[in-house]
């Protein structure tokens, strides 16, 4: 009984009647959020026991370990830096080496595990809309995690110019120390920013297909979405150079545009699809 107890946690399965019209009662919908958090917390665990491993060990793809490809932002900015600028990586304590271990490792269950938790809010948020719109939920759970891996991989590509930049700010006969968790704190936010930024534009489609936000409402604060869009972006890269900026606003901008053209065209398919029932009655039969 305890093990079935056990298993219906993860089940998420409704414990009274769902109505005619999908509704349920407000403690499934709890039990529902429980049960989607709590698979995506056993395969967070199950990513992180896997990559324990590869800390330090190459990986089959790669041929790097999970070090080698923190630190190689960090040695390509001290490169470019050349001579200029002396600095060095180095860990605090006798726990930092640990700790860095486990938070590497768990920020990597996060990015690998991103398709799967991305497609348990969308599933949590999918009973709330039309039947006809349901039908979009594959094409979002298909997009949304490889677009937050894409976001990642922007910001590990912009990430050693926006080093090189703050730590060619050091002066002359100084040696810039780098503390490794402050760095590897640095770069998940990141990281995490820039994965985030670029699925902004699909929450956006997603508040559409709720009826919460139009098209033409998208379109008529274009404007201001691009003022916003540049402001986030200079906020989010610490560095002071443009390339950084650009690397996240241009793509953010341009999936802005995608997502407007996606929400005008369901508005389209909405308003001809309510336009065509309005001519009966709400008392009136219909010839099917």
């Amino acid at each position: 009984m305890r093990i079935r107890g056990l298993f219906g946690l993860f089940s998420g399965r409704p414990a009274h009647p769902i109505g005619a019209d999908g509704r349920m009662a407000l403690t499934d919908h709890f039990r529902e959020l429980r049960a989607r958090l709590l698979r995506s917390a056993v395969l967070l665990l199950l990513i992180f026991a896997a990559a324990l491993p590869f800390y330090d060990n190459a990986l089959p793809l790669t041929g790097s370990s999970l070090l080698d490809l923190v630190l190689k932002p960090y040695n390509d900015a001290r490169q470019a830096l050349g001579a200029d600028v002396q600095t060095q990586a180095y860990v605090k304590g006798a726990t930092g080496p640990l700790l860095l271990q486990l938070k590497l490792c768990g920020v990597a269950a996060i990015v690998l595990s991103s398709p799967y938790w991305l497609s348990q809010i969308w599933g949590f948020i999918v009973p709330g809309l039309r039947a006809e719109e349901k039908k979009w939920s594959r094409v979002f759970v298909a997009i949304a995690g490889p677009l937050f891996i894409v976001g990642v991989a922007v910001g590990y590509y912009v990430l050693p110019r926006g080093l090189e930049v703050l730590i060619g700010f050091t002066p002359s006969g100084l040696e810039n120390l780098v503390e490794f968790g402050e760095y590897f704190s640095f770069l998940t936010r990141m990281l995490l920013v820039f994965g985030i930024a670029f699925e902004i534009p699909l929450f956006v489609i997603m508040l559409n297909l709720a009826g919460v936000v139009s098209g033409k409402a998208i379109g008529r604060y274009r404007p201001w979405i691009v003022i916003g869009t540049f402001i986030f972006a200079a906020v989010a890269t610490p560095s002071t150079d443009p390339f950084s900026m650009l690397s996240l606003a241009v793509p953010m901008l341009v999936l802005f545009v995608i997502a407007e053209i996606v929400a005008r065209t369901i508005d389209r398919v909405r308003g001809r699809q309510e336009r065509s029932t309005e001519q009966w009655d709400d008392d009136e039969v219909s010839p099917i």
